[in-house]
């Protein structure tokens, strides 16, 4: 009897260390994936506008889920409608005013920038100095990142995107967590996805120009599933996995990232100033994710 009772803890055990990888895997995978779709959509948003870029993004991201997933949209709840529908709106100001930082100011920056919104939302959790310090940390990175030279009112533009960005993003954590309680699969993606498709039609149509060619269209489709697509179904499945603090801990990787794709892919170098206003934001946010975590317990 003792052993069996061993033996049933130790699967347990094992189940929850397995649950606890794959979900680290994913987020990691997240992370690569959307950065590096980042990186290769600026060249198309300089190109094509944020607008447009955005809004064919999202439209190819939705037609796929509800094509592949089929929602019972008339079996929802007034609960799950409210939660689809604030994930996409949160997902539409995210994706957007993200693209319309990108438009403007390198993707390091930009992904810096907008990570202040997901850490000062941890940080509003937290007690003592930490409450006080880890923005202020963050704050001071992001200084570095921008430099000390004269900035221009496209800059200033871009930053206050990235800013509310980070909002949107801060929000997006918040309800997709929800969503993955509330939905089974990938359901709970697919009605966010298609009210922020449908929240951006008007821009991407008042911005349409020229007829878009059909190698620009299977550029944005390909985009689409590397970027938004499989990150969120991703990020949906990781977060059922880990907890809202080890989740945030791996998202820290983020501006990391972000300047790693921004080098490789775009060419866009930092200095040494530069590195460390990326590693001050990185090492604020895990240390927020770390006391959040610790007070959750």
């Amino acid at each position: 009897m003792q052993n069996s009772t061993i033996s049933g803890t130790l699967s347990r055990s094992q189940m929850l260390g397995e649950r606890t990888l794959s979900g680290v895997g994913l987020a990691v995978a997240s992370i690569c994936t959307i950065q590096v779709g980042a990186a290769l959509s600026a060249p198309l948003i300089r190109e094509l506008g944020a607008a447009q870029v955005t809004w064919f993004r999202m439209g190819f991201s939705a037609l796929i889920l509800l094509v592949w997933i089929r929602p019972r949209i008339f079996a929802y709840s007034a609960a799950q409608w409210r939660a689809v529908v604030l994930l996409g709106l949160a997902n539409a100001a995210m994706t957007f005013l993200f693209a319309m930082a990108l438009q403007r100011i390198p993707l390091a920056l930009t992904v810096a920038t907008e990570f202040l919104g997901p850490l000062f939302i941890a940080a509003v959790g937290l007690r003592g100095w930490r409450a006080v310090l880890l923005p202020l940390l963050a704050l001071a990175g992001v200084v570095l990142l921008v430099g000390f030279g004269d900035m221009s009112a496209t800059d200033v533009a871009g930053i206050l995107c990235a800013l509310g960005a980070g909002v949107g993003w801060g929000s997006y954590i918040i309800l997709t967590k929800r969503i993955g309680t509330a939905f089974a699969g990938l359901e709970g993606l697919v009605m966010p996805f298609t009210i922020a498709a449908l929240v951006l039609t008007p821009f991407g149509v008042a911005t349409l120009g020229t007829p878009v060619s059909l190698g620009t269209l299977a550029m944005c489709f390909g985009l689409a599933v590397l970027s938004p697509l499989i990150p969120y179904a991703f990020e949906l499945n990781a977060l059922r996995r880990l907890s809202q603090g080890t989740f945030g801990i791996l998202m820290s990787l983020e501006p990391a990232v972000g300047a790693i794709a921004g080098y490789f892919i775009l060419a866009q170098a930092m200095g040494a100033a530069q590195m460390a206003g990326i590693g001050m934001v990185v090492i604020a946010s895990v240390a927020a994710a770390l006391g959040e975590a610790k007070g959750r317990a």
